[in-house]
């Protein structure tokens, strides 16, 4: 897979709040904040592995498609990467 810069400028705006969240605590902030921060750092998680699986796929898709392949198995495996995630 091709990666793209949105998703390396996705991953750098995660580091800056994996660092951010790290100075929060390193300065004793409080509870409420360092939780924010990291439930802002999951959900931007959660939404990079999301385009990378659908660039993923959508990328497997018209392989298959150009090749006269079936298309269930990269579908199968998009939803397996995304359960995996969750877990």
């Amino acid at each position: 897979m091709e990666y793209n810069k949105e998703i390396l400028n996705r991953l750098k705006r995660i580091e800056g709040q994996v660092r951010g969240s790290i100075r929060l605590i390193e300065e004793q902030d409080e509870c409420k904040s360092v939780v924010t921060q990291l439930s802002a750092i999951r959900s931007a998680v959660d939404r990079a592995i999301a385009l990378i699986v659908s660039k993923n796929l959508e990328q497997c898709l018209i392989n298959d498609l150009h090749q006269g392949r079936e298309t269930s198995q990269a579908v199968n495996e998009a939803v397996e990467l995304l359960v995996k995630s969750r877990k």
